[in-house]
């Protein structure tokens, strides 16, 4: 829902790098995934890969002259080598407070993920703030992964908000682009691996980082002036 707006103001996060600190597992997991089925890929360029869904990444890293048959068993493998790292899964400092924070200011919070439904029930738990979530999205949700931008919209239609009156926060190139697509402006965060430059370049009108830095300037941040604004009127 990207058209006319409908009253409601709200804020959508990535949850991989940007709530929760999982983007270095996702490499090392991928890495032994490609590695079991004798694909030699970088650490340095799986990283700089991550943001994008499963699909698009073996894609991006392995080209298109790949054996295709092997993508849905490397995307297999990674999620379960991925699975033994859940219980040593943490939030980042003042993710929760942030979310918390957020609805405080009677915007909409949304998880808009594309981990699967398992993998974003587990985050969940780690971010501990489900009474400010209003509505979450996971891979189920969208027919393409990032950078298309299905899940963004899926997170749109889920909780009645549109692009002009909601803020994304993620923390890769790929959630900026996604974003950028239908005109949603982002905040980028640090604390997922991806500079304050490459972010930048991507599109993002803000970068801090980490939740907490954002937290402590969040009356100043994109997010602050959505929700100084009067609330915009639904159209009939």
């Amino acid at each position: 829902m990207t058209g006319n707006s409908t009253g409601a103001r709200g804020i959508l996060f990535d949850v991989d790098g940007t709530l929760v600190d999982s983007n270095y597992l996702h490499t090392v997991a991928w890495w032994q995934a490609f590695r079991r089925m004798d694909h030699d890929v970088p650490m340095s360029e799986v990283h700089r890969a991550i943001g994008m869904g499963g699909d698009k990444l073996v894609g991006h890293l392995l080209g298109e002259d790949r054996d295709k048959d092997q993508d849905a068993e490397l995307d297999d493998t990674h999620g379960a080598i991925f699975s033994a790292w859940w219980p040593s899964l943490r939030s980042f400092d003042g993710a929760r407070d942030l979310l918390l924070a957020c609805a405080d200011k009677d915007l909409t919070v949304v998880l808009a993920s594309s981990a699967s439904e398992s993998e974003l029930k587990v985050m969940r738990g780690v971010i501990d703030a489900d009474s400010a979530i209003a509505a979450a999205t996971s891979s189920a949700d969208a027919e393409e992964s990032k950078p298309s931008p299905d899940i963004l919209a899926s997170a749109l239609d889920s909780s009645s908000l549109t692009a002009e009156d909601t803020v994304f926060v993620g923390d890769s190139v790929w959630d900026v682009k996604a974003a950028a697509e239908l005109g949603i402006p982002t905040i980028g965060l640090l604390c997922g691996g991806t500079s304050e430059a490459e972010l930048r370049d991507a599109g993002a009108e803000e970068i801090f980082d980490g939740p907490r830095d954002l937290l402590d300037k969040l009356d100043q941040s994109l997010i602050g002036r959505l929700a100084s604004h009067p609330a915009p009127q639904a159209e009939q």
